[in-house]
């Protein structure tokens, strides 16, 4: 599957762990030496794009996502960070 960053704008992300929805991705974050996604970069809150607030930002490492789905975006926040593994753009 490929997928665009309007694409990834458009979901929300939850942990793995406890089920419960960090926020919605509002950009990425690249590494411009290396072409890499580093993070994804999501509002934490209830709201939906500024609406009832948006809440504060959170950056989730490009290492913690487990699954990009059609509607939501599945993290592992308590991974392990030494093995960091960015994709290249």
């Amino acid at each position: 599957m490929n997928c665009s960053v309007t694409d990834l704008r458009a979901k929300d992300v939850v942990d793995v762990h406890t089920g419960n929805r960090i926020g919605t991705v509002f950009d990425i974050l690249v590494d411009t030496c290396t072409g890499c996604v580093v993070a994804l970069l999501v509002y934490a809150g209830k709201g939906f794009w500024g609406f009832c607030g948006k809440g504060d930002e959170i950056k989730v490492p490009w290492c913690d996502i487990q699954v990009i789905g059609d509607e939501i975006i599945l993290v592992d926040r308590h991974k392990d960070h030494h093995h960091h593994n960015p994709m290249m753009l």
